[in-house]
């Protein structure tokens, strides 16, 4: 498969770089669905049959799945990304030494050309069986918390041994078997106006509220424990010389385990609902988006499958945990064994100096390919 792979190079990169060359922000559902429909076009090619999710708002997500046969494998992908409409007719996708440039080639377009070239080896190679086992799902709108795939991703995952997540994996090579939770919250704080020269004392500040509650929620942050508080935006009053009426925030959660979610969620309520000035009154909405991918003894049992797969090619296979959430998240709470970063090797996501390193987009297709032979005889 190795030298199948390698002989495929030059395609692979020609397919990437038709995918970078669309623009596909999380909120362009005319760019992600001509991304889908031409991934729906190649993956039928192998034989793939496809069931399309429409959604009116954003991309419409789509899974593909082998003609009569009963997946227990899961590829998890999405194809938004976190950059703005006309983003590619500004810089386009390019190549430079062994480096892919362009919105969105590692997070995660490389991803797509990897599970299509593994697929297509393990067809070439014997690996039919493998091929059957495999279901995946493109999502279209993991950078903004999935608002609408959710359900669809719980829907599709459950019943699988296992879900491999096409992330980019780590700059130096690494698996992700832990990613942190989160949740988001938006404050709005109604206070009294007042002229500030006049008459202020008949004011109530409700950006001197907001101060006071950003104090108190910035001090739930436990580092130590993998919990932290982030009073990340603000905004607020109308004129310097007048007591604000209003100020608004928004807020970010992080947390490592699922037990924390409901605990910091009540305090961060508490702290927002709590009048913390007279004359000022605060309203409170959110809650936990995703939650933790936890490192337990399922995710280090399928680590060991694909370590063993890797160095069966020469490849060493390192694991690391991140602060960041993905859709593995959704998954691992299942109970599901999960492994994140099973995509190419690169950096600079959501930059304008994203790369792929493009001797690893074969490597890690063969990778891939060996762990879903290992996979389906499991």
């Amino acid at each position: 498969m190795k030298a199948y792979i390698h002989s495929q190079i030059e395609l692979m990169i020609e397919q990437l770089e038709t995918l970078v060359n669309i623009d596909s922000g999380s909120h362009d559902k005319e760019g992600i669905d001509r991304v889908g429909n031409l991934l729906q076009d190649w993956f039928s090619e192998l034989g793939y049959r496809i069931e399309v999710f429409d959604d009116e708002q954003y991309g419409n997500s789509f899974l593909l799945s082998y003609p009569d046969a009963t997946p227990d494998v899961l590829l998890l992908a999405h194809m938004d990304t976190v950059f703005a409409k006309g983003t590619v007719a500004a810089r386009p996708f390019g190549i430079s030494g062994d480096r892919a440039y362009g919105p969105g080639v590692i997070d995660m377009k490389g991803s797509h050309i990897s599970m299509l070239y593994a697929l297509k080896a393990l067809l070439e190679h014997g690996g039919e069986q493998a091929v059957k086992h495999t279901q995946i799902l493109f999502t279209s709108d993991e950078e903004i918390g999935a608002p609408s795939s959710r359900n669809i991703i719980e829907r599709v995952a459950e019943g699988k041994k296992a879900v491999l997540v096409m992330e980019p994996a780590r700059k130096d090579g690494s698996l992700v078997t832990f990613r942190r939770g989160g949740g988001r919250f938006v404050l709005n704080i109604k206070g009294i106006a007042a002229h500030s020269g006049i008459n202020p004392e008949e004011g109530s500040s409700a950006i001197e509220a907001l101060a006071r509650k950003t104090t108190e929620l910035h001090a739930l942050s436990d580092h130590e424990n993998g919990v932290s508080v982030n009073v990340g935006i603000i905004s607020g009053g109308t004129t310097v010389n007048t007591v604000a009426e209003h100020a608004h925030a928004e807020i970010d959660l992080r947390i490592s385990s699922a037990e924390q979610g409901p605990v910091l969620t009540d305090q961060i309520t508490a702290i927002c609902n709590k009048q913390s000035l007279d004359g000022t009154k605060a309203t409170v909405t959110g809650g936990i988006g995703r939650p933790p991918m936890e490192r337990n003894e399922k995710t280090v049992q399928l680590l060991t499958l694909i370590q063993q797969a890797g160095e069966e090619i020469g490849l060493q296979v390192t694991e690391v945990g991140t602060g960041g959430s993905s859709d593995a998240s959704f998954t691992s709470a299942m109970g599901i064994p999960t492994i994140d970063g099973m995509g190419p090797v690169g950096g600079g996501a959501h930059s304008s100096e994203e790369y792929l390193e493009l001797p690893t987009l074969p490597e890690r297709t063969h990778l891939l390919a060996e762990v879903l032979l290992r996979l389906a005889k499991k």
